[in-house]
Parts: structure tokens; sequence; C-alpha cells
């Protein structure tokens, strides 16, 4: 994510560790999760942070924040937060647009999810376009596995990633990966 005008950033504290949260007057561009490997730094987002975003900018972050604690916290099971995905190829806004429609609590497989899209077989580039996802939580690619149920990538680590997937199944302690395929 690139400084410049018009873009709002929300850091705040959860019971899963520091969020950040980067918005435009378009919707959310960035959100860093705890633990992030590959992701801008929290460090990075502060650095951007302005005393007077725009208002449609401001307003965007505040409500990505509410709704990710809310989600955090057990209480949502899907984000209304506007997305912007103008920084993602054509090919990686298909995948991540068909992946924020993986409901809550259930998995598919990153071949399932390269079917959805109609590209049979192109399985390792929609983990690629996933392990690329500007906005995970709100494009919910924790959701979705590796073949057999194996947990598969994600930015936030494989821990982060049982613990969504633990808090969507209403599991408190999952006692296998492949518990979560369903």
């Amino acid at each position: 994510m690139s400084a410049g005008r018009g873009l709002a950033v929300r850091i705040f504290s959860t019971d899963w560790g520091t969020v950040g949260v980067g918005a435009t007057e378009e919707g959310v561009a960035c959100v860093v999760l705890p633990g992030a490997k590959g992701r801008p730094a929290l460090r990075d987002l502060e650095r951007l942070v302005q005393a007077s975003p725009p208002p449609a900018a401001a307003a965007c972050a505040a409500q990505a924040e509410r709704e990710i604690r809310e989600y955090l916290a057990g209480n949502r099971r899907e984000f209304t937060v506007p997305l912007d995905l103008r920084g993602v190829s054509a090919f990686e806004r298909s995948v991540l647009l068909a992946e924020r429609r993986v409901p809550y609590g259930r998995t598919i497989t990153y071949g399932e999810l390269a079917e959805r899209i109609g590209r049979p077989g192109a399985a390792r580039a929609v983990g690629g376009a996933l392990a690329r996802n500007p906005v995970p939580l709100l494009v919910p690619c924790h959701r979705t596995v590796a073949a057999g149920g194996r947990l598969g990538g994600f930015s936030g680590g494989p821990a982060l990633k049982r613990r969504l997937l633990a808090l969507e199944s209403g599991s408190v302690r999952p006692s296998k990966e492949k518990d979560f395929r369903r």
C-alpha cells in the first residue's frame, strides 16, 4: 500500500492481537492481521496515518474496525464494509470475490475455488491469489484449505487460521487440522 492522499488508517487492539486497516473513499484496501507475514507491517500503516483523512475513508475504516471486532468476538458472520480492490489483477479479483461468497463456518479447497471461477486446474494460481489477498478476514481466505482438508497457507500463519476456523465452527479447541473440512 503506498502513501497517498485519501487513506484512513485504524490500528486497534483485540483479544486476538493488534489489527490494522487502511481504507480509501472506495473501501477497505488493506487489512493487517496479528502475526501476518508478507504484508505491510503495522509500522508501515502507522506511517500512512493522516491527521485529516477524507470523511468517507475515515467512515469506511471505522466500519471495518467495528465489523472486525464483532467478527472476532463471535457476533458477526458476514462483512458488509465495501472493499477497494483496485490494486489487484482481474484474475485475483475473481478469486477474491468468489472467496467472499464462501459461507461462514464452511471451507472450500483451492481446486474447488478454481472450478467456481471457471478455471479448473488452476488451484496453484488460486492459492497464489489468496496469498496476496490484501484484505484477509473481509475476504475470508482462511476458509480455503488444501486437498484432503489439510490446512494450507494463510497470511496470519497456521495458528491464526486454526483459531479462525475454530471460531466459525463453534469449537473451542480443534483436535486435528482435518476437522475443519466440511
